[in-house]
Order: C-alpha cells, then structure tokens, then sequence
C-alpha cells in the first residue's frame, strides 16, 4: 500500500500528526487556512475603510462613486473570513490552482462573495459592484504582511506566550518553596560552595523574565505603500488623498500594528527577526535547565513521580526515564534551528522583492509548534519532580572541605587586620583539604589552631556544609528585578 495515497491525509511532519494534540492551538493562527482568513480580513477592513473613509478625511468615501456602506453591508464583508470553513477552504485551494497565485486566489474568492451580496442583502446593495474596490491599489505583499503580523502576534500571544509564562511561574514557585533549602552546587562537575534549590531555579526564573519582557514587548509591524514602498498606483489613481496618513491610519487603528513607513515591496521583517531570535534565546535558556533538571534527576537531587501505567524501558521495567526533559531538549534544538533560520533569511532580500520571504514564512508554524512541543514536556516533566531532601543533606555532609572557601577568607581578612599566622592562607588550607575527604573535627582543628580572634573562630566552627550558603535564600527576591 502506498501511504501516500490514504485519506484523509497522513502528516509528514509529526507536529500534525504525533504531535497535534500539544500543537492544535497554533493551527487557528499559523496554518495556511489560518493565514488565508487573515487576509481576508485585511482586504475587507482595507475594503470598508475605502467606502467609509476615517477621522482624518471627515469619514468621506475615499474614492468616488463609492458610497458609505450599511451596517449590514459592512457585517456581510466581515463575515467572509469569519464563515471560512472547510467548505470554504476547498473552493480556495481550487481557485487557486488556477491563479497559481495565494493572494489573488483570496480576492477572486472575495469577488464571487460580492457579486452574490444581493441574495443575503437585497437588490439596493452596492457590494456587487463594488469588485474593483477588493485589494484597490494592493500589491499581494500589502496584504501578506499585515496578515503575517497578526497571525504571528495571535499565535505567540495567545497561544505561546501562555504557556512559556506557565513555567516561568512554576519556576517561581518553586524558587519560594526551595528558597532555603541547601544543595551541593558543583563547578566542573566537582563539590563547590553550597547554594540552595530555591536560589538556583531564581536564577532561571529571572533569566525568563528577561527574555519573556522583551517578547511581550515586541513590536508588530506593518506596510501598505504598494509595489515599490512609493505609493505609485495610489497617487497615480487619486493624487488627491492623503494615503501616507490613510494607510498609517488603517495599520495603526484597524490592524493594530505599528506603522513602517518606509520599506521596499515586502515589509522589511526586521521585527520577525527580533522576535525570532528573542524565542531562540529563551529556548536555549530553556535548553539549559532542560539539561540541568536532567543531571539533577540522575544525581538524585530530584526524584520523578512515575506516571500511572507508563512504560519507562521494554525491557527493564523499573525505569523510570526522564524523558519529558530529553523531549524539551531535541525540540528546542530543532526550534531553534528554525528560528535562527527564520530570522538570518528574513532580514535579506534582492533589490525590491523576491519570494524567498515567502516560502521562509510558511515555515513560522513549524517553528513555533517545535517550541511549544517543548514547552509542553518541560511543563509536565516539572510538575512530576520533587527533591529528594535526605540525599542534599548526605551530600552536603560528605564534603566538609567546602568550607575551606569561608576559612581562607576570613583568615585574609584576619591577616589584613594584622592576626599573627594569616600567611598563605589559601595555600594552608589548600594543603589541608584539597583532593581530600575531611569531617567536621579536621576543620574544627584546623580552626582552632589558628590565631582567630573568638567571634570569627565561634562562627566559623559554626558553619556546617549545610549552613554555607550565603544570602542565597534572599537572592531569591530578585528573580523578577
């Protein structure tokens, strides 16, 4: 059998297919029928701005012999993309295999809606004469870069950006619950100073923040100044309009965009690339704890929740892997591939136009669907974890000699104050300590043999592995600053 041939479709890509279910939401925003409806939407809001004309006109018909529409009239246009269903999306794939032309395939689909208007308004509707008005003055860039922009921003507003914020918040709570509990930290791989778990997801936490700040602030852009940036066809038309202010207007107040007002044909997409490349740095961010939460799990620090009738090995049945964390990983790489990708390819075109952009952009749902698909496994690989408290306490007691750290600098400070036996200090206790095993009464010896005045002895003998960690626990009220 050739799968190729089955119905309904088999996805090629697992996003649609393994994966819709973690995915589904991008489709409103991010497919092509998604993309399709949003243009639409652009050409029957630039339609009724035409007829309507806005404040800065006076609301005056920006061209002749078109007069204001009705309320009914103008629902009837908004309904167009909003009835775009499956039937809706058959008749546009059919229109346009024979336009060969995305766009123009749109407006002729918009035409057959007018020149029927009268059956839904009555024969005094002027909608079926009104044909020429759709995509007046447009090249199809005009209209695919406002309809990107709103696809994109809705996707990574309304879909993304929720669920990034989720492990930002779940983070934090973390962060609080743990903000005193003291863990082994390890530079190289090798016992360091004590920190504690709250302190280091804070870390994570404001490293998000940041990130996700600066996503939330993106701005959207948008164009409509024609063919070649210059507003030839619209001046050649009707000189008489302000369409520099018009079509500001109609970005800014219509499609809730901000405004480019100088661009080639296709708006620059310097803003896709920022917000691309913001997306890709947060997932190496994300990448990052990924790998950590990984080795803290094989180290013990964490214990995993087994799910109910899950399977970890078919052979060795008492895994349990973490495998939601090795998912976050491989899809946060392949979105960030895309991404990176999206944003180098974007910024570029030759001379005034060519159609790299377009087939570039087809791929955003990709990109962002892989990002999500991580998302979701760090999302439910965090809500499975909880520390194992008695083996961070084991571990913090067979290293006393992290406390060397404390005792050569307090014994710097000592010398400075003019102590006697202060010499080298990091080098005697260097000598003490270093590739050794050590316990409570070596460092209380060592101690006590140094020429410490009470109060620092008293507070050094007084430190534990578990005790040494600093302002950690405070540390962690500024993970949002």
């Amino acid at each position: 059998m050739n799968l190729s041939r089955i119905t309904p479709v088999i996805p090629l890509n697992p996003l649609d297919g393994r994966y819709r279910r973690q995915t589904a939401d991008l489709v409103d925003f991010l497919s092509e029928p998604a993309l399709n409806r949003e243009r639409m939407r652009v050409e029957v809001e630039w339609m009724i701005m035409l007829a309507n004309g806005y404040q800065g006109n006076g609301q005056h018909p920006v061209l002749p012999g078109v007069e204001p529409l009705t309320e009914a009239e103008m629902a009837y246009l908004r309904a167009i993309p909003e009835d775009f269903d499956a039937d809706g999306i058959t008749e546009l794939a059919g229109i346009e295999a024979q336009t060969h032309h995305d766009v123009k395939a749109v407006e002729y689909y918009i035409d057959r809606r007018l020149e029927t208007a009268a059956t839904a308004l009555g024969p005094e509707s002027q909608l079926p004469r009104l044909t020429p008005l759709v995509h007046f003055a447009c090249t199809s860039e005009d209209i695919n870069n406002l309809a990107y922009a709103r696809c994109i921003r809705g996707g990574v507003e309304q879909v993304w950006l929720p669920k990034a914020t989720r492990i930002e918040e779940h983070l934090a709570t973390m962060a609080e619950q743990y903000r005193d509990l003291p863990m082994l930290a390890l530079t190289h791989g090798q016992p360091a100073t004590p920190t504690t778990l709250g302190k280091e997801m804070a870390v994570y936490v404001h490293r998000l923040h940041r990130q996700l700040d600066r996503i939330r602030n993106q701005d959207y852009m948008g164009k409509m100044n024609g063919a070649t940036g210059t507003f030839g066809a619209h001046l050649a038309a009707l000189p008489q309009v302000d369409w520099i202010d018009l079509t500001r207007t109609f970005i800014v107040e219509r499609m809730g965009l901000v405004w480019n007002p100088l661009t080639t044909q296709i708006e620059s997409h310097d803003w896709q690339a920022e917000l691309f490349s913001n997306i890709a740095h947060l997932g190496r961010i994300l990448h990052n704890l990924a790998v950590d939460v990984w080795m803290y799990i094989s180290r013990g620090v964490f214990a995993q929740e087994p799910v109910k009738g899950a399977t970890g090995s078919s052979t060795m049945p008492h895994k349990v892997n973490p495998i939601r964390f090795e998912n976050a990983e491989a899809n946060l790489e392949i979105s960030g591939a895309l991404l990176d990708t999206l944003a180098a390819t974007l910024t570029e075109t030759r001379w005034q136009r060519d159609l790299t952009d377009s087939t570039t952009q087809r791929n955003i749902g990709s990109a962002l669907g892989y990002s999500l698909l991580a998302l979701d496994n760090l999302d439910g690989g965090l809500q499975t974890i909880h520390p194992d408290k008695a083996l961070m306490a084991r571990e913090l007691n067979s290293n006393w000699e992290v406390l060397g750290e404390p005792i050569q600098t307090a014994m710097r400070a000592a010398g400075l104050a003019g102590r006697s036996g202060m010499d080298h200090p990091y080098e005697q206790v260097k000598e003490l300590m270093r590739g050794k095993r050590i316990g409570r009464e070596d460092v209380e010896h060592f101690i006590d043999g140094l020429d410490l005045d009470q109060d620092t002895a008293s507070r050094l003998k007084a430190l534990t592995p578990a005790t040494y960690t600093g302002a950690a626990g405070t540390l962690v009220d500024f993970d949002r600053d």
